[in-house]
């Protein structure tokens, strides 16, 4: 393709991709179409595993799902859900698991939200907690406030609310989701700092656009009223900026251009910030109406905090190994209850290709130099596996184990990324 006639910017071109729809919004975009009063067209969401977890709990919830063509059209309940109560198995999708947890609440039930082994380990009382407090009655099956989860259901009460965000910003999420049905209106006290703060805004976004409105102050209180309801729209679903932060940070460690469409710059979306990292690192980055270039160049280590955006942490970290000098990245503590432990498996990965790479107390400290060949275990991560991938760009020794664990949330990735490697 010549990227000049379409108004890119020129360079020594690895690619041009076109990314699927942002799993964040497509989440949120079927949940709040359940929720919602008549029917709901979604243009590009997109279906990976963790996707239609979710949307298969909502068809069990009594939302009706079509598909025409890469359209997904989703008839609303109004907030009356169906179903007898049951099982949902989620898999490892946490999303779906927090998100699902309060929405189960307002159907008759019961029901019990289960999933794979990692979800078992993955902390949720925090969000039962509060979700009790409005009436939900939800109870930790699992050890240690941990999956699976039981929700009597019948609806919600309403009323006051407080909730621990450290661990996940989807505990809040969930609450805010599904606070319009309650009886009552319903205020949440944010009892600490909010992990990944731009996926709540995220989230009070989406629920703007489906016409209902959240009175906040700071990030620390919120209220909804009550008797708002969700109105069924049509929505096209922008690229996801999580899946073409790789391609971005393939134009970096190569030195080549690549060009990601169906990506809106200054996107909402938490993880459009890479570019900024990556500028910071040497890059340049090119902007059009829907893409997004990177043409890579010298890197340089840096020091950041990335609470904002956690899923980037290893495309980072791969970055950071083949930059020059030392990255230190801050305030991502809570990686630990990932897919994996992000920061420990992550280190310890790394360490294998020969980069010295520390763990700290809420962070990875990595210095820069080259990466050697080896076997990288992903521990069923899909976002390791896919930074991994970056890797083997420069490194094409590195060998990736279980590498369809990325169908989790981007099942075109081999497709797309094995283009890169042949014009390579």
């Amino acid at each position: 393709m010549n990227l000049n006639n379409h108004g890119y910017a020129s360079g020594n071109v690895l690619g041009v991709v076109d990314i699927p729809g942002s799993k964040s919004l497509t989440h949120r975009a079927l949940i709040l179409a359940a929720l919602a009063e008549g029917e709901s067209r979604l243009a590009r969401p997109l279906m990976c595993e963790d996707t239609r977890l979710t949307l298969a709990a909502i068809e069990q919830l009594g939302a009706g799902i079509a598909f025409e063509g890469e359209d997904v059209v989703v008839r609303g309940t109004a907030g009356r859900l169906a179903g007898d109560g049951g099982e949902m198995d989620l898999g490892n999708s946490g999303t779906s698991m927090r998100l699902l947890a309060s929405v189960a609440a307002l159907s008759p039930g019961p029901w019990t939200l289960t999933g794979n082994r990692r979800m078992r380990e993955r902390p949720i009382a925090a969000l039962l907690e509060a979700l009790n407090a409005l009436g939900g009655r939800g109870a930790c099956l699992g050890e240690a406030g941990c999956p699976p989860v039981r929700v009597e259901g019948g609806g919600l009460r309403g009323g006051r609310a407080r909730v621990s965000a450290k661990k996940s910003s989807q505990y809040l999420s969930s609450l805010l989701l599904t606070a319009p049905y309650a009886e009552r209106e319903v205020i949440i006290e944010v009892v600490d700092e909010v992990a990944s703060w731009p996926y709540v805004q995220l989230t009070l976004d989406m629920m703007a656009s489906f016409g209902v409105t959240v009175e906040q102050k700071g990030r620390n209180w919120f209220r909804v009223p009550a008797g708002q309801r969700y109105i069924g729209r049509e929505m096209h679903i922008e690229g996801d900026c999580s899946s073409a932060a790789y391609f971005w940070a393939a134009a970096a460690v190569t030195g080549r251009m690549v060009v990601t469409r169906h990506i809106r710059p200054f996107s909402r979306q938490p993880d459009f910030g890479f570019v900024d990292l990556l500028a910071a690192m040497g890059c340049e980055v090119s902007l059009g109406q829907d893409w997004v270039g990177i043409q890579g160049g010298p890197l340089r280590g840096i020091e950041v905090d990335m609470n904002a955006m956690p899923d980037q942490v290893p495309t980072l970290a791969v970055c950071a190994a083949l930059a020059t000098g030392e990255t230190v990245i801050r305030n991502v503590g809570h990686l630990r209850y990932k897919e994996s432990d992000r920061l420990g498996d992550l280190a310890g990965e790394l360490t294998r290709l020969g980069v010295k790479a520390r763990v700290e107390q809420d962070g990875l400290r990595i210095e820069g130099g080259g990466l050697g060949p080896g076997r990288v275990d992903p521990h069923e991560d899909h976002r390791l596996a896919m930074s991994f991938a970056v890797a083997q760009l420069v490194r094409p020794e590195i060998e990736i184990l279980d590498p369809d664990c990325v169908r989790k949330s981007f099942p075109e990735f081999w497709t797309l990324f094995g283009a890169l490697k042949k014009i390579k």
